[in-house]
């Protein structure tokens, strides 16, 4: 393997007689699997040898490395280089030798395990999540967030010397006060907070755990009529980022395949990542979203634009992955990609073009989607089954958009945006 990877008779030398040669050559066969470039692989080949010999691995064969010490030595690593030193310079070794440290020690089955961080009230929680997604069949990215969102209001309740089984209203206002005061949280914020507690004290009353009657008392900010309107790009602007994707590079070919999925299908950012090849049928041209928010599957005809960006992907950039999900990163390791990583490429298109917009998240290609068919003269029940609500109030937000301005940037088909 290091013969593929250094010219230099030096080079290869020291990559053959340092220590744990073995250990080190079968980390890079590993990392060659997962297609790593050539200029990648050496640059792995490199910060090995420099981390076994800077944290004696050969010495101490049975000992767990902790990050702590990874860190000093990262420090250590980092302070050699030439004067005058730069912070950036001296960032990036550091950052460097401690994640090649972490990701070849993990491997080797050598870095100590990060301890369990202890929160309070853990199995209530667990309890009640499960609760939420079994019984009450809630998505789990739903039930995701609702659970983050418990678990930091009771380590802050905790912190603040404040007990479950005595929590009062009082207690509860202060500490969402606090957010608001001390942490610069927003009304809308504070409002999905306290959508999210109500139902956990309501469990937690049937259960014993608080008092009686704190769900019922527990009083969000209020939010005007208009204040939750959603608001997306106009469908000039959405045109302008397809066509500014529409190129020949690899990324472009991914990211415009990903953009006409958002905004043709309306999809949430969780809905494109989780796509599986299956779940394309190229024979009767039909595309299946098995899981939503809604928890149910949702099946679409695969417009034939979409279908050609898509195959485009397929075919031409997609790496070969035994992952069955369909978009993965276009650098090695190949991996599925993540839905903050969906939303980050959108919100870098849509500064790229020097938009402003009130929001340049996934999400807004949605909003947008769902404006442009109301545009269109489709009831709000058609518009919900294409979004895939549950309920026809996630829906009626939208009647609140102005027509008549819309239909001056709306003036064409859904054809015409394909």
């Amino acid at each position: 393997m290091f013969e593929r990877l250094f010219g230099s008779r030096f080079a290869l030398a020291r990559q053959r007689n340092g220590p744990l040669v073995e250990e080190r050559r079968r980390y890079l066969m590993h990392c060659a699997e997962q297609q790593m470039a050539r200029l990648t692989l050496r640059r792995i080949a490199v910060y090995t040898l420099v981390v076994a010999n800077a944290l004696r691995l050969a010495n101490r064969p049975d000992d767990l490395i902790t990050r702590s010490e990874i860190d000093i030595e990262a420090e250590r690593w980092a302070n050699r280089c030439p004067k005058p030193r730069s912070a950036w310079l001296f960032q990036n070794r550091w950052q460097t030798f401690r994640g090649q440290a972490v990701r070849w020690l993990t491997f080797l089955g050598r870095l100590e395990p990060l301890s369990a961080v202890k929160r309070p009230y853990a199995k209530h929680v667990t309890q009640y999540s499960d609760y939420q997604l079994q019984e009450r069949g809630l998505s789990p990215q739903t039930v995701a967030y609702a659970t983050r969102t418990i678990h930091e209001f009771l380590g802050q309740a905790e912190e603040t010397g404040f007990r479950l089984k005595t929590l009062s209203v009082a207690q509860v206002d202060d500490l969402l006060a606090k957010k608001v005061h001390d942490e610069g949280y927003a009304r809308s914020t504070i409002h999905s907070w306290v959508s999210a507690l109500r139902p956990f004290f309501r469990f937690a009353e049937r259960h014993g755990w608080c008092r009686q009657g704190l769900a019922v008392a527990i009083m969000a900010p209020r939010l005007f009529r208009h204040e939750s309107l959603p608001l997306g790009p106009s469908w000039d602007e959405v045109k302008r980022l397809l066509v500014a994707a529409d190129g020949d590079r690899p990324v472009d070919i991914r990211d415009h395949a990903l953009l006409m999925l958002l905004a043709v299908y309306g999809l949430r950012a969780g809905e494109v990542t989780t796509l599986r090849l299956n779940d394309l049928d190229w024979e009767r041209e039909i595309l299946t979203v098995p899981y939503g928010k809604s928890q149910r599957p949702r099946v679409y005809p695969l417009c034939r634009p979409v279908g050609d960006a898509v195959l485009r992907y397929l075919r031409e950039v997609r790496p070969r992955s035994d992952r069955r999900e369909v978009f993965l990163t276009v650098v090695a390791p190949f991996r599925p990609m993540t839905s903050d990583a969906l939303g980050r490429m959108v919100r870098r298109r849509f500064h790229a073009l020097g938009l402003t917009l009130p929001h340049y998240g996934a999400h807004a290609l949605r909003h947008a989607c769902a404006t442009h068919l109301l545009a269109q003269g489709l009831s709000l029940k058609e518009i919900g089954d294409h979004l895939g609500h549950r309920s026809p109030e996630s829906t009626s937000v939208y009647a609140k958009v102005d027509l008549t301005a819309l239909r001056t940037v709306a003036e064409f088909s859904l054809e015409d945006l394909l």
